[in-house]
């Protein structure tokens, strides 16, 4: 498959890469210095042609405001070309476990203070998927921790709700995810809704 990565130079977006490419499949790497993620016009010229375009992209701290604006030029853009569109989000978006009636980007036990509005703008950027009339996306999560580890090529896939292990911790590594990515690049099963992942 020809697959365009739109933010290819984060951590889970060269891992992305490094997973796609490890199968064999034809990759190409966006950076900010190529592509203007923001710009719908540019980034269909570039995602045409290929099957599908993956978006890992995050704002800078400060401008958090700027995810939603983003994810939205991204599904404009993959929508005109044609080609189907998978979003690294984030876990922000999800249900507490214990506390379904909120996020985890508004729990403190998950989210410092810190970091909430960029938690937030995970929940923005779902419901920017949802609405869109017309995109073929898929919205991944990972767990509440995602930090670089051991590529185990097992994990769990959930829905709407953190998942949570039997040691009270939520946890994929950066490598899994990215498997989790190319998973369900290969064998799509979770087109226009959202599914999350945790290390196995």
């Amino acid at each position: 498959m020809r697959i365009a990565v739109i933010g290819a130079a984060g951590n889970v977006g060269s891992r992305v890469v490094a997973e796609a490419l490890r199968r064999g499949h034809e990759v190409t790497a966006l950076t900010p210095a190529h592509l203007d993620a923001a710009d719908p016009e540019a980034v269909s010229r570039v995602v045409a042609g290929h099957d599908l375009g993956v978006g890992v992209t995050r704002p800078l701290p400060g401008q958090e405001d700027t995810a939603l604006d983003v994810t939205r030029a991204l599904l404009d853009a993959h929508a005109a070309a044609g080609v189907r569109f998978v979003m690294v989000g984030g876990a922000g978006s999800l249900r507490v476990p214990d506390a379904p009636d909120r996020l985890v980007a508004d729990d403190r036990r998950w989210v410092p203070a810190e970091i909430a509005d960029l938690a937030r703008s995970g929940a923005d950027q779902l419901d920017a998927c949802r609405a869109h009339p017309d995109a073929d996306w898929t919205y991944v999560t990972p767990s509440a921790l995602m930090e670089p580890g051991l590529r185990t090529g097992s994990y769990r896939v959930g829905h709407d709700d953190l998942l949570v292990d039997g040691s009270g911790r939520s946890y994929v590594s950066m490598e899994d995810m990215a498997v989790a990515v190319v998973d369900e690049i290969e064998q799509p099963a979770h087109r226009r809704t959202r599914f999350t992942v945790a290390t196995a």
